[in-house]
Formats: C-alpha cells, structure tokens, sequence
C-alpha cells in the first residue's frame, strides 16, 4: 500500500477529495499540510487558501476552544482526542452548502484526532470529521415515533386521557405508596347518565363528540400531576386523586359533576334533565388494614351503582370499611347497571 501511495499522487489526491469525510493535516506548528475536498465544500475555502496557514486561521469563522485545544493535546502529548458530537455539535465552521437558506447553518460533527510522525521525527495532527447530522436526524425520528407508539399505548384514541391500561399500571404504584406511607388515596368512578339514549337519539357521532367534551371537562378539574384521569370503557370514566381526604374528595365531585352539567349539552331522553349529567361514586383509602388494592376499585364502583339507583345526576360516598363484598362481584356486573335500572 506505502508503495501505491508513493507512486500514484494523483490517484491519492483524487481518493482523499472524494472521500465522504473531512481530513485535514497539520504540522508542529499547527500550520496546515492538507485539506481535502470534504473540507472544501463544507468550509467553502479552497485548499490554495488554507495550505501552509494556521488552522485558527483558516476558517471563516474561529474553530471552538475545544478544538484546538485538544490540537495542541495531541501535538503536544502524542495522544488521540475524539470529540464526541453529544458534548461538541459543531467544533468546525462547517456548512451544509446545499442549503438554500441564506443563514448558514452549521453541519453536527463527530471529530477524531490522531497524532503522527512525520520523516524528520517531528509530530503532526491529523483531524477526521464526519457529518452526523444523518444520524442525528435519525435518532430524532426514532425518538419521535418512539414516543408516539408509547402515546398510542397510554392514550384513549378518541377522548385524549389515559386508557384503563396506563390507569391499571399507575393504580398498583398509587396504591403501593399509599399504604406504604399512610397516605389517602381518593378513587371516582363516573359515567354519562342514560348514554345509550343519547347515542339512539342523535347518533354515535354525536355521542363521540359528547364523550370527548365531557372527558376534557373533567381533565380541567385536575390541578396536580399525580391526579390521573382515564377512560374506564365506553361512557365510563375514572380519577385516581393522591393525598385527598374523603371531606375534600366530597367538594371534588361536586365540581365534577357540575362541570358535565354546565356544558350545557341537550338530552332529550334523560330522565333526570334536559341535558347530559353523570353519575359518580367514589371511596377513599387511609390506613385501611387487610385491603388489597382490588377493593377499593370495587368500592367505588359500588358507589356508583348507588348513585345511579336513587336516582342518578349525583354523587355518592361508600367508605371503605363500610364496604362488603357481594357474593357476585360487582366489576362483573357494571356492565348490567343501565339495563336494570331501566327494567
């Protein structure tokens, strides 16, 4: 290979211009012995410009600190320094040229710089650059469809809140902390009162657009980062409220029922109004022994059938140590709570 080199200048010269990485040599002096094509066109000074000056000099614009700092390093020290394009973007004033912009923006760079002697022992510095401005480009599209399968996951499709599985995942973690620390843990239970009639009466699109307005109605009632709202199944929603005393979550749904109500949203078919109410129930954890963490899920959902019996556009409160488990569960059964109510 030493033998191809020293024999074939030309073809060197045209393999090291053509090239799809940026070279440039310099000598003890930190005067310049090479600057290839890569650096040519990114830098837009020619080589006749930029042979024998000093690389500070060079440029359009000064190199950053670091750069020549770690020229002098290696010129000094005999030791390769990398620049890695996570700590140092754009060491170089190089350009993407083929911008049609007129502000020059400067490419993402990812520099080695390697030590070698020259014939008469003297050290040289010979700076490698490529352009990471693909790969940087390509994290970003990972990291953004990354996040938007994460989003798809966690997110209810049409209201926007958090699906029953992101709540299923948190509730576990909510409940851990709260019996851990002896914290109250506030659950609501709600759904749209006679929301079948809805749909029937003017139609799913309708009854869509109603459970969007109403979700973002209720995400509006959420002041803290840790309150976690989500859609349960169909008309049904769910709140989880951290570090909320039973007198307060009482006020709460209070707020959330009235906050439906104020929308304002015409039901001809309600038997409780002219317009679309909920129904809510709700209990509360504190320092409750021997509960596991299902229990106060079926409370609140006992809550609400209660809410719905004697007469619905309300709220209930069922306490935890009230509560008793029917012989059926009651999960098992929220699905039939219309049905009986309206036989």
């Amino acid at each position: 290979m030493a033998q191809l080199l020293s024999t074939s200048p030309v073809a060197v010269e045209q393999i090291l211009n053509s090239i799809s990485l940026g070279l440039i040599l310099v000598d003890a002096e930190q005067r310049i012995c090479l600057w290839n094509g890569w650096i040519e066109r990114h830098s837009g000074v020619a080589a006749e410009q930029a042979l024998g000056r000093q690389i500070s000099e060079a440029f359009e614009e000064l190199p950053s600190r670091a750069i020549l700092t770690a020229i002098s390093n290696t010129l000094n020290y005999g030791l390769p320094v990398v620049l890695s394009n996570a700590l140092h973007r754009s060491p170089l004033p190089l350009f993407d040229r083929s911008e049609q912009d007129d502000e020059k923006k400067r490419i993402h760079q990812s520099i080695t710089i390697t030590p070698l002697s020259a014939d008469d022992g003297s050290r040289l510095c010979l700076i490698q650059v490529s352009d990471s401005s693909t790969s940087i480009k390509r994290e970003k599209i990972l990291r953004t469809h990354s996040e938007a399968l994460k989003r798809e996951a966690t997110t209810d499709s049409l209201t926007g809140i958090y699906n029953r599985r992101f709540f299923d995942e948190h509730y576990k973690i909510a409940m851990g902390h709260a019996v851990r620390n002896n914290v109250p843990l506030s659950i609501f239970m709600l759904d749209i009162d006679f929301f079948k009639e809805y749909n029937d009466s003017y139609g799913h699109v309708a009854g869509d657009k109603t459970l969007i307005q109403v979700a973002a109605a209720l995400r509006k009632q959420l002041l803290r980062a840790t309150d976690v709202l989500a859609r349960f199944g169909g008309e049904e929603f769910i709140l989880m409220l951290p570090n909320m005393a039973p007198e307060l979550a009482m006020q709460f749904a209070e707020k959330l029922r009235t906050a439906v109500w104020d929308l304002n949203i015409p039901h001809i078919n309600s038997r409780v109004g002219d317009r679309v109410s909920i129904s809510i129930g709700f209990s509360n954890y504190h320092k409750h022994p021997d509960v596991d963490q299902h229990m106060l899920l079926k409370c609140a959902d006992a809550a609400l059938y209660e809410a719905k019996k004697t007469g619905r556009n309300r709220s209930h409160y069922l306490p935890l140590q009230d509560f008793h488990v029917p012989s059926a569960s009651i999960a098992e059964s929220a699905d039939s709570h219309d049905e009986g109510l309206l036989s």
